[in-house]
């Protein structure tokens, strides 16, 4: 079976640095995979990459059988079908939760604006905001923002989501609201690479773990090998910073958070 998405001996450098540093990966349509790492180490470059908001400099990246890093690839077009959802939520002040939502699907996919309206609503129902629907954003909590991100991107139709520490910016008893989003999404058989610090969630939601050091993949396995009996020294090392990892909950249908 192809890979939906093939990373191969991928680079990428900013000036002199080289940041990623011959990476393999390959995701398969409908896979779960958590990207992590200490800070620095390359995972959010790496989602970039994929998504077209970095240039990479050598090796190969194909989705859905077509290579990305051809300088011919529509990047627009490729952004339609990998959605990504960032740490800050970029969403128009002036605009109202709707016309947020509607921007991308109105103007970039020119989509009857009936069927996309019906799909916004869906999806707005979906999170629990859909008294929101004409709020907004500054009247709105920074969860609830998040999740309003997280659906303008859905309202896209994507075949891949990207998640880039989606919960860093919010207060923790926000955090629990966005993840349940993602957990739903993974349930539904979405294909999402989720880059967080979030162990709990990681190790709950993932298929695969990637782990992820100084630009180079130290090791990938399934969240229960990795979180109980991890490869290598500096993958240990850093699960050794959460104290409470021996605890936290295996693979499950629904969330759990310590």
């Amino acid at each position: 079976m192809s890979a939906l998405i093939e990373f191969q001996g991928f680079n990428k450098f900013f000036g002199e640095a080289q940041v990623l540093k011959g990476i393999d990966l390959s995701v398969q349509s409908g896979e779960v995979l958590v990207i992590l790492g200490p800070s620095g180490c390359g995972k959010s470059t790496l989602l970039r990459c994929l998504n077209g908001l970095e240039v990479a400099h050598s090796g190969s990246l194909r989705f859905a059988g077509k290579e990305l890093l051809d300088k011919h690839t529509d990047w627009r077009q490729v952004r339609q079908d990998i959605g990504m959802v960032f740490q800050s939520y970029h969403l128009f002040p002036h605009m109202s939760v709707l016309d947020n939502i509607l921007l991308g699907p109105l103007k970039v996919q020119k989509r009857d604006p009936r069927e996309a309206r019906e799909q916004a609503e869906k999806l707005l129902e979906r999170v629990g905001l859909a008294d929101k629907r004409d709020a907004f954003p500054r009247q709105l909590s920074g969860g609830q923002q998040q999740r309003i991100a997280i659906v303008r991107s859905l309202c896209m139709d994507p075949q891949v989501m990207l998640f880039d520490e989606v919960t860093a910016a919010l207060d923790p008893e926000m955090v629990k609201e966005v993840l349940e989003v993602i957990q739903g999404l993974a349930r539904d058989g979405m294909t999402l690479l989720i880059v967080t610090h979030e162990m709990a969630f990681a190790r709950a939601v993932a298929d695969r773990v990637v782990f992820m050091e100084a630009g180079r993949i130290l090791e990938q396995n399934t969240p229960e090998a990795f979180f109980t009996n991890p490869q290598t020294a500096r993958a240990q090392q850093f699960l050794e910073k959460f104290s409470f990892v021996s605890t936290l909950p295996k693979k499950t249908k629904e969330l759990e958070l310590i």
